[in-house]
């Protein structure tokens, strides 16, 4: 007997954050992340369309989530990730990334990096998952908690292996939340 998806997870739809989104987002930015971004920061972000996207996870009109990135040229950068803390476990952080990512293949990003805190061992997963292999460390760049940031990179993520990784993500959320 398989599990079935988590509560309200298949409820949780992927949408383009709307500044109407930024009171939900910045709630969870401030319950996930040491050095919160501000509304007005996200606010400024949302302005610039050309170079960035960001992405909730909506429950009804509740924000659970979001997810951001910015392109420069022909590489782009994962600002950031955060899901409601409640609602983690529910494949939403997954969802996100592939909505992000599908944006950047639109555009024909072919390399994608991202920092990520070295004790997050839990969103390091989840990225190698995506393929987003370790590049490098930055020293104390998350100097409030005094720890070194991870660099991860996905290469030619335009690129048809990329793209059928994504696809076999997409299948297994698919079979998790009993949509085949």
């Amino acid at each position: 007997m398989t599990a079935g998806p988590a509560p309200g997870a298949q409820q949780v739809e992927i949408a383009p954050m709307r500044k109407r989104h930024l009171r939900g987002v910045t709630e969870i930015e401030r319950q996930t992340n040491h050095r919160p971004w501000s509304h007005s920061l996200f606010a400024g972000e949302l302005k610039l369309p050309t170079s960035r996207y960001y992405v909730v996870g909506l429950d009804q009109s509740v924000v659970v989530g979001f997810a951001g990135i910015m392109y420069t040229g022909a590489e782009a950068h994962i600002t950031n990730v955060g899901v409601d803390p409640r609602r983690r476990r529910e494949h939403i952080a997954t969802r996100m990334l592939l909505a992000v990512l599908d944006d950047a293949a639109e555009r024909g990003v072919a390399d994608i990096t991202l920092e990520v805190r070295m004790g997050n061992n839990a969103a390091q997963e989840l990225y190698r998952r995506f393929g987003f292999a370790p590049g490098g460390v930055r020293p104390q760049y998350y100097r409030d908690v005094g720890e070194d940031a991870l660099i991860m990179w996905a290469h030619d993520t335009h690129e048809a292996p990329f793209q059928r990784r994504l696809g076999d993500l997409r299948a297994a959320l698919a079979l998790a939340h009993g949509d085949c």
